[in-house]
C-alpha cells in the first residue's frame, strides 16, 4: 500500500484534467492505496514572490497543509493543462511558494552542492494539451514536463517515473476522452 498525493493544477475541477485525476484516484483507492487529493484551485494563497527568495514570505495555512501532504506522500501524481507551452500560473506559483530551502532542498554551506530533501518519492506527470504531443515534443521539446521532472522534482529528489502527454484534446470525441479516463484509472490502480 502506498500513500498517494494527487495534485490537480487546473483551476477548474470539472475540467478534463479533473476527470483524469479523479479516475486515477479511484484506481489507486481500489488497489488499497491511501489517497489524498489536492486541487490547487481551491487553495487560498498568493502565488507571487514579492521579494523573490531574498525574503521568504510566510506560508498561508493552505500551503503549510500542502507541504504536509507532500511530506506524507510516497508518490505524487500531477495533472495539469499545457497553456502557452507550459504549466498554468497557479502551478508555477505553487512551486515558487512551497518548494523552499529547508523543505524541498538545502544548499551546502560550503561548495555548490545541495541535499534533496524530498528523496524517496516518485511521481507521474500527466499533461493535457490542445496541440498534438508530437508538436509539443518537436517545437517545445516537452519543456514544461522537463522543467517539472528535472528542474523541480528532480532537484528536490522526487523521481519521475512517467510523463504522459495527452492531446490534441480539443479534437477528442467523448469516446476518446473516456478511453483516457479509463487509462488513468488503470494507471492509478497499478501503484500498489
Amino acid at each position: 500500500m502506498k500513500k498517494i498525493l494527487i495534485m490537480l493544477a487546473n483551476p477548474d475541477k470539472d475540467s478534463f484534467n479533473g476527470r483524469l485525476a479523479k479516475a486515477y484516484a479511484a484506481g489507486a483507492k481500489k488497489s488499497g492505496n491511501k489517497v489524498k487529493f489536492l486541487a490547487l484551485g481551491d487553495l487560498k494563497f498568493n502565488p507571487i514572490l514579492h521579494k523573490g527568495y531574498k525574503e521568504i514570505q510566510a506560508l498561508e495555512p493552505d500551503l503549510l497543509s500542502a507541504q504536509e501532504s507532500i511530506k506524507w506522500a510516497d508518490h505524487i501524481a500531477l495533472f495539469y493543462p499545457t497553456w502557452w507551452g507550459t504549466m498554468p500560473a497557479i502551478l508555477k506559483g505553487f512551486f515558487d511558494r512551497i518548494f523552499l530551502p529547508g523543505f524541498a532542498f538545502s544548499f551546502h554551506k560550503k561548495g555548490s552542492g545541495w541535499d534533496k530533501l524530498l528523496k524517496g518519492r516518485t511521481a507521474h506527470i500527466i499533461a493535457t494539451m490542445d496541440s498534438p504531443p508530437l508538436i509539443n515534443c518537436l517545437i517545445l521539446r516537452g519543456a514544461s514536463e522537463r522543467i517539472i521532472s528535472t528542474g523541480i522534482f528532480g532537484f528536490c529528489g522526487i523521481k519521475t517515473k512517467k510523463k504522459i502527454k495527452i492531446g490534441a484534446v480539443k479534437n477528442f470525441s467523448d469516446e476518446k476522452k473516456e478511453k483516457w479516463v479509463g487509462k488513468m484509472k488503470e494507471l492509478g490502480g497499478r501503484l500498489s
